[in-house]
């Protein structure tokens, strides 16, 4: 049976900093606003929180601005808004009405239900990358946003020892994270050069107060920082037992300075990559990996807006200044009115843009990476694709993501890609792509044809 929720104005895909600021913004300004998200409570991967059952005595341990999550937590509360959790959103439908939002219900993901809406925002966050390195599929390495949401959301640490590792502003809250709930952490492994920080001072000033903390949390828990490595392998047999780091030359392995560091855990990472199925499925126009849009935050399809890390990727207090934007936009034109101009989110949004892109830049994972990938490392987990297959299509002509997906099925498999198309395109030596997928997510054959069934009626 399909579960069928009343037709509202605006439907907010995602319940993280973009799509509260959004929902509560436009329900302020008087329309009718259902919030959908597939997680259990509101908060996205930021504010995720742990379940009440686990009787969390001080969640805000976990947190940074933590009172800017009780102002959303609390405005949600009193406000009109409709919210609709664990609906694991598949498809975004245009229709003569405007739009129904297709999602599954519950961990099953089995039951069907249908969201109807005058308009959509897209507030869908974004995805870890992390590349691939001799030993990475051991259990015991997981992603650096994995490990923090086990942190987040359950409460539990991964390992007793750990390395994180990779490149990126995430690292920090992570290795300081752990620490403080009792791991021993190793290292902080960051590839990048601190001298490139330093050459983006002036777009990163308003960032130094919260890296400071960070640094003096490192201090204080005695994390050592090795910048300007790498991890060159994990080591183990049945599960992760060290990991052999090295130091970076210009993006290169310098010969002779292995070491190999004991641990249980590595929490790995190399940025995020923004979630545009929903939007490339409506047919939104993509700017590189990120969904494209105006000021107001409007895609170039009528109806459809986007904010947070599905634009690219620029951290929380961005997202909260694009979603608050993209929601006045979208109260006022679905009421017929001149969009509020908000010029505090506006400001913070200019400023917050020029310093994820001077992060963006700095924080570039090492240039010649592929080097350090052996022909028998798993490139693609799902279909086990190997780096020596890639490089075997690379040999009989393949020059692209899809060429190479044709001839060896990476990218095929349960994540379509999402884990190792950034290293696919890095092995074939070009920019990475958006992927082209019907759907956001796996959906039940059984759903398919119910929902053919009702649209066309029996035969």
């Amino acid at each position: 049976m399909r579960r069928c929720a009343v037709r509202t104005d605006l439907a907010v895909i995602g319940a993280g900093p973009a799509g509260l600021a959004a929902a509560l913004a436009a329900s302020a300004r008087g329309v009718g606003v259902t919030l959908v998200d597939a997680a259990a409570e509101p908060g996205g991967q930021f504010y995720r929180q742990p379940a009440a059952g686990l009787g969390a005595g001080r969640p805000e341990a976990l947190h940074h601005r933590w009172r800017t999550w009780e102002r959303l937590r609390d405005g949600l509360a009193a406000s009109a808004v409709r919210v609709l959790t664990e609906h694991h959103v598949w498809c975004v439908e245009r229709t003569p009405q405007g739009f129904t939002v297709h999602a599954l219900l519950g961990p099953e993901q089995e039951e069907p239900a249908e969201v109807p809406a005058r308009a959509v925002l897209l507030a869908t966050g974004g995805y870890e990358q992390v590349l691939p390195f001799p030993g990475w599929t051991l259990p015991g390495v997981v992603t650096a946003g994995g490990a923090q949401a086990m942190l987040k959301g359950g409460l539990v640490v991964p390992g007793r020892r750990a390395v994180v590792a990779g490149t990126g502003p995430l690292l920090l809250p992570v290795a300081t994270g752990l620490a403080a709930a009792g791991v021993e952490v190793a290292a902080l492994v960051e590839s990048t050069d601190p001298g490139r920080l330093a050459r983006h001072g002036p777009a990163l000033a308003g960032k130094l107060p919260e890296g400071a903390g960070y640094a003096a949390r490192l201090l204080r828990h005695r994390v050592p920082v090795l910048a300007r490595h790498t991890v060159v392998r994990a080591h183990g047999d049945d599960r992760l037992t060290g990991v052999t780091v090295a130091a970076l030359d210009a993006g290169r392995v310098r010969p002779g300075t292995e070491r190999q560091l004991p641990c249980d855990t590595l929490a790995v990472g190399h940025g995020m990559l923004p979630h545009t199925d929903l939007a490339d499925g409506l047919g939104c126009r993509l700017d590189g990996l990120a969904a494209a849009v105006d000021a107001e935050q409007r895609t170039d399809v009528p109806g459809v807006w986007a904010a947070g890390e599905a634009t690219g990727i620029g951290g929380a207090a961005l997202a909260l200044a694009e979603g608050h934007i993209a929601g006045c936009s979208a109260a006022a034109r679905l009421r017929g009115t001149t969009p509020d101009p908000a010029p505090a989110a506006v400001k913070a949004r200019t400023r917050l843009r020029r310093s994820a892109a001077a992060l963006d830049s700095a924080y570039a994972p090492p240039a010649h990476w592929p080097e350090q990938v052996t022909d028998d490392t798993v490139v693609c987990r799902c279909e086990e694709v190997t780096a020596g297959a890639v490089r075997d299509a690379l040999d009989l002509g393949a020059g692209d993501e899809r060429t190479v997906k044709l001839l060896t099925r990476a990218g095929m498999g349960w994540c379509q890609g999402r884990m190792c198309s950034a290293a696919v395109a890095g092995l074939a030596g070009c920019p990475p792509t958006p992927s082209r997928r019907p759907f956001a997510r796996p959906v039940p054959l059984g759903v398919l044809a119910r929902q053919h069934y009702s649209q066309e009626g029996p035969s």
